[in-house]
């Protein structure tokens, strides 16, 4: 989605790759809400929703996760992020 977005926010219709790389600090042109699953320390996909959340707000949901026992990965819980 990002990828179809002008700075605006409008999308357009296209196809093809992306050359986007989100991380902290990425400024988001029309995403503010995802659904995900706990992901891999040092992965990139932490760091997409770092972007959104803010690391130190995920860094503490994942302590709260290890603690509660929540399950990570591709099967595991999810989490719904809001900006």
């Amino acid at each position: 989605m990002e990828s179809a977005a002008d700075e605006n926010g409008n999308i357009k219709a296209c196809e093809g790759d992306t050359e986007i790389f989100i991380y902290p600090g990425y400024s988001f042109k029309i995403m503010d809400e995802l659904i995900t699953n706990f992901h891999l320390p040092e992965s990139t996909l932490l760091m997409l929703v770092s972007a959104l959340a803010g690391k130190d707000f995920i860094m503490k949901a994942y302590e709260e996760a290890v603690k509660e026992r929540y399950r990570f990965f591709s099967f595991g819980d999810a989490m719904f992020i809001t900006d």
